[in-house]
């Protein structure tokens, strides 16, 4: 293992602690000014759909994006990222619905729907969507009010029709008319690579970087973006589920179209590589400052869950 992948996987424990340790502290039983009460019923199934471990991917890419500059507070950094891991959370409890993807299992435990009932799995995603721009907004993350304007606007744009959420429906649409390869590129920068650019490009307007630099990151976001969903389809064929912590092989059993099942493992293994080349030539002009970007894009391009 080098140097660097070790730096790397350090940096990924530390920062995920980090943004546990905060997502646990919004996520406890306080009421916070404004607030009239906190369902314990509603916030346990929160939490078991947030610290449910996971490797804080996004948060990490908000982190570590937002490092390349000079002047950014780490806790402020750490708070954005917990933001956007609500968001990511949400979506996941609501993708494991029975009108959605319907799963009993995540992260290697019972889905939240499961756990508690699809009511408090429907209004856990939705407090937990209403939670992360409560966050941003709030005194305690220390940013000039322009750059929480920029930051909500631009989550906003990537969880919402446009992003996230609209790429799920594209999802659903999926299972009843396979898209072409076009709309299958789509689809997926719509539902998982809107969220991995909008973390790489987070860091740029956290820092109040100049639109180059925020352009170039949002260009990094969608190439790693695009390999993490392409590593994903391929695991969805190739691991099991003890592995991966949920079920596998669903995408053919539902008849989904993805860019694998088109082109094959050797494409993907081959796109995934070239994939790592694009986004270590966009952070060459970062030059060493950008390594743990580098070594992160290898790290979803080669993952094994």
């Amino acid at each position: 293992m080098s140097e660097r992948h070790q730096e790397f996987l350090s940096l990924l424990k530390s920062n995920g602690e980090a943004v546990e340790t905060v997502l646990a502290t919004l996520l406890s039983a306080d009421v916070q000014p404004g607030e009239i009460a906190r369902p314990a019923r509603l916030l346990a199934a929160m939490r078991h759909g947030v610290l449910n471990g996971g490797k804080r991917l996004r948060p990490f890419l908000v982190i570590e994006a937002a490092a390349l500059f000079d002047g950014v507070e780490r806790e402020t950094a750490v708070r954005v990222g917990a933001a956007l891991e609500c968001i990511h959370c949400y979506s996941l409890v609501h993708d494991d619905l029975p009108a959605m993807d319907d799963d009993d299992l995540r992260r290697g435990q019972p889905t939240v729907h499961i756990a508690f009932d699809e009511a408090a799995a429907i209004l856990a995603g939705d407090s937990l969507l209403t939670l992360a721009f409560d966050i941003v907004a709030s005194p305690k993350t220390r940013l000039p009010d322009a750059t929480k304007t920029a930051l909500v606007l631009a989550l906003s744009r990537a969880a919402g029709i446009g992003g996230m959420a609209g790429g799920q429906a594209l999802d659903l649409d999926a299972e009843k008319a396979a898209p072409d390869e076009a709309g299958i590129v789509t689809l997926q920068a719509m539902k998982t690579g809107a969220l991995l650019r909008f973390a790489c490009e987070a860091g740029a307007i956290i820092a109040g970087a100049s639109q180059a630099d925020r352009e170039t990151l949002r260009r990094y976001g969608e190439t790693v973006g695009l390999a993490f969903q392409i590593a994903d389809d391929l695991l969805d064929l190739t691991a099991d589920a003890a592995t991966m912590g949920k079920a596998t092989g669903k995408d053919p059993e539902r008849g989904k179209a993805t860019l694998v099942a088109r082109r094959g493992q050797a494409w993907a293994e081959d796109r995934l590589q070239a994939l790592v080349k694009e986004a270590e030539a966009l952070l060459a002009p970062f030059n060493h400052r950008a390594g743990i970007l580098v070594e992160t894009a290898h790290f979803i391009a080669n993952r094994r869950n």
